[in-house]
């Protein structure tokens, strides 16, 4: 098996990173010395990092809809610099409606993004990471991959999807010396609630006074800087041993803490019905 890389010097592959995290994470690797092969849907949005950080950055152009198109690219990125150390999924949108707002195509487009985009990522990596010795797949989950908020089903829906195909890839790849990581922010103060990041199911009238109530108290929530992030992605990046998951923020485990006594409560409370329902062998 080939060597780790060590503590710096790394080399990334990062979707999403023309706005929010992704350019954050992205800068945070670059200032530190690293080499990043950044992606975005419009290369326009991301040139002016090679002017600021020359032959250390490789801008691309991806859409991760497109199968084809991220295969090309990671092993352009790959070819381009020997390696890859770190591939980041980042990129992904919010879809704003109710569940029976929401539209087939609009949640067959939502999925496209945020749960098939990151498996052609990773599909696409790993030959090269096995062929390395090992790598880092690091992916931008949420809170909501934990827990549930009404108007965005949906889109929480596709962050527990996007967990659990994470959680089975980590057993599946550990003997090949890749590691995995779900990074899950709270609410933050990034680009994410704004037009570019979300796209709004066809409203029912019936449902706009409980979505005026729901986005009133979103509105209230207490939100992060992403500019604080940065050293938390980094620490898990050159950890021996980094965590499976990691929450960004301060209100996460308190959240997901309530929500998983709430549920073991509940598991405990029709625990005979369900021991019943087992039977017995035949």
């Amino acid at each position: 098996m080939a060597a780790q890389q060590g503590t710096t010097g790394k080399i990334w592959f990062i979707t999403g990173a023309s706005r929010g995290f992704g350019r954050i994470w992205a800068e945070a690797a670059l200032k530190r010395g690293d080499k990043v092969a950044v992606t975005a849907r419009k290369l326009e949005s991301i040139a002016d990092l090679t002017e600021t950080y020359g032959k250390n950055v490789l801008t691309l152009e991806l859409d991760v809809t497109r199968p084809e198109q991220v295969k090309a690219t990671v092993e352009q990125a790959h070819a381009h610099f020997g390696r890859l150390d770190v591939v980041l999924n980042n990129a992904g949108y919010s879809l704003v409606g109710t569940i029976e707002e929401g539209g087939a195509d609009d949640i067959r487009a939502l999925y496209e993004t945020n749960v098939l985009g990151p498996v052609a990522v990773i599909q696409a990596a790993l030959p090269l990471l096995r062929k390395q010795g090992g790598g880092h797949i690091l992916g931008t989950s949420s809170n909501v991959g934990h827990i549930t908020l009404p108007v965005i089903g949906y889109y929480c829906s596709s962050k527990w999807a996007f967990e659990a195909i994470h959680e089975s890839l980590a057993a599946e790849v550990k003997e090949f010396g890749i590691k995995v990581t779900i990074i899950e922010p709270g609410a933050y103060a990034t680009e994410f609630g704004s037009a570019a990041s979300l796209r709004f199911a066809p409203a029912m009238d019936e449902y706009a006074n409980f979505k005026a109530r729901f986005m009133e108290e979103l509105m209230k929530l207490e939100r992060g800087n992403p500019e604080a992030t940065p050293n938390a992605i980094l620490q898990v990046v050159d950890a021996e041993n980094p965590p499976l998951r990691l929450h960004l923020g301060s209100h996460n485990l308190p959240t997901v803490r309530a929500a998983y006594e709430e549920r073991l409560k509940t598991w405990e409370e029709w625990d005979a019905v369900a021991v019943a329902a087992q039977g017995h062998a035949k």
